[in-house]
């Protein structure tokens, strides 16, 4: 079964805008802006995928609040960088848990390997001190 990809180019200008609820000359707007980068067909044509106009959408949500369109790029750069960032979070996170399982591991390890050479003594036993006959027979 194929995998869903929201960054495929699926939609021209006009569907985009639609769907976005934005008319088109609002998405070119952006693009000059830099807030939205679609891709290009070989006819140079826009081509904008699922992400991009969830992007749209979220620009749009900003905007509504009150932000202006620099508030808007840097709201979305932010977004970009805690996402960049719980991504590293996750991986720093599975390394970690890879290596606390690596390290009980190699625990285990050092004691059965020290196993054979302890001798356990028990609580209730005494160790009494034996004392030394003296040399010449006494």
């Amino acid at each position: 079964m194929a995998q869903h990809d929201d960054r495929r180019p699926l939609f021209m200008i006009s569907i985009a805008a639609e769907l976005a609820a934005m008319h088109p000359q609002t998405l070119r707007m952006y693009e000059r802006r830099g807030l939205l980068r679609p891709q290009r067909s070989a006819k140079n044509t826009r081509l904008y995928s699922q992400a991009d106009v969830d992007r749209l959408r979220r620009i749009q949500q900003l905007t509504e609040i009150g932000l202006n369109l620099a508030g808007v790029e840097r709201v979305l750069e932010l977004e970009s960088q805690m996402a960049a960032m719980r991504e590293q979070m996750d991986r720093l996170q599975t390394e970690l848990e890879r290596a606390a399982v690596q390290l009980h591991e190699r625990v285990r390890e050092v004691e059965r390997s020290l196993r054979h050479d302890l001798v356990p003594i028990s609580r209730t036993t005494a160790i009494v001190p034996v004392s030394r006959r003296r040399r010449g027979g006494r």
